[in-house]
């Protein structure tokens, strides 16, 4: 577990709540993203899972079946991916979108169904429908540099040259990789 990680605050199970998670009556809601801390991180340049500063130069994220796959069929053909529809995702440390991507149930896995608590999706979380399942495969993915836009009821975000990615079916894939990225970080 990455440091900034370890000393989240912990849902009565004692898993790591990240910075973007709102809390109602003291429960955590993973499914949603709190609109002021999710703007503090994007202004502030703050990892969206540990809420720790991130320095200049690239920014991870951790992305399902379509984008990975648009990702993919970009690089192979030697294209430049940007993601021109804005997303509600923040970006964050490298190690702390790795341990996402293995702890997060809907992340991890191909066959993880989404368990979306919103009671009014909007266009932006329209297509994220009740149970439905992740797909084939997600990815950790590097980005050079992100945008953002701070609006009256949301913060989207806008990825630029993809520098890493790492796909995969099932997130255990990219445990030595964290591994790598940890003791990368503790010398």
């Amino acid at each position: 577990m990455p440091p900034g990680v370890e000393a989240r605050p912990r849902d009565v199970r004692g898993y790591p709540v990240p910075a973007i998670t709102p809390w109602e009556e003291d429960e955590p809601q993973f499914a949603l993203t709190d609109y002021e801390r999710s703007a503090a991180c994007a202004r502030e340049r703050l990892c969206s899972v540990c809420n720790r500063g991130m320095p200049r130069g690239p920014v991870w994220r951790v992305v399902g079946a379509a984008e990975s796959a648009a990702i993919g069929e970009a690089l192979a053909a030697g294209r430049p991916y940007r993601n021109l529809a804005p997303t509600l995702e923040g970006p964050g440390h490298r190690a702390c979108m790795l341990y996402a991507a293995m702890v997060c149930p809907y992340l991890a896995r191909p066959n993880a169904r989404r368990g979306m608590s919103a009671t009014e999706p909007d266009e932006m979380t329209s297509h994220v429908v009740r149970g439905a399942v992740r797909g084939a495969t997600g990815a950790v993915v590097g980005f050079g540099e992100y945008e953002y836009a701070v609006t009256s009821s949301q913060v989207l975000f806008r990825f630029l040259d993809v520098v890493e990615f790492l796909p995969h079916d099932s997130a255990d894939a990219h445990l030595d990789a964290l591994r790598a990225e940890l003791a990368r970080a503790a010398e």
